[in-house]
């Protein structure tokens, strides 16, 4: 198959409400289920929640110990609000049942025997997408049951039939939208690509995801839909070797987004997803769990399509936040599968669904900055399979 490259981005702003303050965040662009090399010419915004906090103890410092009384007196006030928030607050289910690669412990897991080598080419290549471990906030993952509506689904016009799964309707919940700037509409724009929807109706155990889709004179269309069962744990082929899914790599994408609430418990219990350039993935390869690599143009050198990274060990998380340090264990218990190409490294779910909210947890976009690629390595990948992009399905 043959897939588009485009090196535009698009900026997305994505707010949240914490003392009044705007989180202004960036999202890069992915074209075409992934499977392009994203160019991300725009800085991201400061983190405006981190900068007020640091006003505040400038102000502290200029007023004295009246002034320090007062401003701590006020945060209490601010963390007692947020506990009733957050009271009562439960772990997030897994998607899967146990044995699912997703939430396998690999904190004592064989290193590949290669790691270094491809860990030190993709430091000198520019590590990750612009250098510095970002995170991305704009997928929603929505909530459907027996009650949600479910609307006509029609094939898009480049529908990738052998690699979809055969739907003729799609659970669409009320309030929901799909992978855009407000995250608020199921329209998918003329100028945006991505348009990701992702419904879990755990009421029928399946995980509904699509690529490219559009809400329009009441039918839902799209590129691509992959429908997961949830009661199934997946052969390493997963829905079938050589096929795609609604990322490049042929994964779920649900399972592998921590949220906000996930932060606030302290615990994020599976791996988590990552992206990098194409120019940094191996092409023409990929390694299981994966199934399908996209367009990857990077030298033998380079992490293939579904390599699990692993943050070491030794790795000193003092210097993070505690909302950051909860992401960084994760890695270390659970760690990262390279999924797609992209120049945002992480992808966290949209609080727009959760209780908590990335304010209330103080975590944004900047705050795994200090995470280099040289921090981490790669688990035994076994041996790369050949990309042919001839999709057969498993049963």
């Amino acid at each position: 198959m043959e897939f588009e490259q485009d090196d535009a981005e698009r900026f997305n702003s994505y707010t949240v409400e914490h003392d009044a303050v705007e989180l202004h965040r960036c999202r890069g662009k992915v074209i075409d289920i992934g499977k392009c090399f994203c160019n991300d010419s725009h800085e991201l915004k400061e983190h405006r929640t981190a900068m007020t906090f640091r006003k505040r103890a400038l102000f502290i410092a200029i007023l004295g110990i009246g002034a320090s009384a007062g401003y701590f007196g006020y945060h209490t006030h601010i963390d007692n609000v947020r506990a009733a928030k957050l009271e009562h607050l439960v772990a997030p289910k897994p998607f899967f049942p146990a044995g699912s690669p997703w939430t396998q412990d690999v904190s004592h897991a064989p290193v590949d025997p290669q790691s270094s080598t491809i860990i030190a080419w993709l430091a000198d290549a520019g590590g990750w997408g612009t250098g510095k471990m970002r995170v991305d906030f704009a997928l929603r993952v929505l909530q459907a049951d027996g009650t949600t509506p479910s609307v006509p689904f029609h094939p898009g016009p480049t529908f990738y039939a052998a690699d979809s799964d055969k739907v003729s309707a799609f659970p669409l919940p009320a309030g929901g939208g799909l992978e855009l700037e407000d995250a608020s509409s199921y329209k998918c724009p003329t100028d945006q690509d991505d348009c990701h929807l992702i419904v879990v109706d755990r009421s029928h155990g399946k995980l509904y995801e699509a690529y490219q889709a559009n809400y329009a004179d009441n039918v839902l269309t799209a590129t691509l839909v992959a429908v997961w069962d949830l009661n199934r744990v997946y052969p390493p082929s997963g829905r079938g070797d050589q096929c795609t899914s609604t990322d490049a790599a042929g994964f779920p994408i649900a399972p592998l987004l921590f949220n906000a609430d996930e932060l606030a418990l302290g615990r994020i219990d599976h791996a988590i997803r990552f992206t990098l350039p194409n120019p940094r993935i191996r092409a023409h390869v990929f390694v299981h769990p994966a199934t399908h690599a996209g367009a990857p143009r990077g030298p033998v050198t380079a992490p293939p399509m579904g390599a699990r990274f692993r943050l070491k060990a030794s790795y000193d998380m003092s210097q993070l936040t505690p909302a950051a340090q909860v992401v960084a264990r994760a890695m270390q218990k659970y760690g990262m599968f390279l999924s797609d190409g992209g120049n945002i490294a992480l992808t966290a779910q949209n609080d727009r669904d959760t209780k908590a909210k990335y304010a209330d947890m103080d975590f944004g976009p900047h705050d795994l900055f200090d995470v280099k690629v040289t921090d981490f390595e790669i688990l035994d990948m076994g041996t790369p399979i050949r990309l042919t992009d001839n999709c057969v399905r498993n049963p």
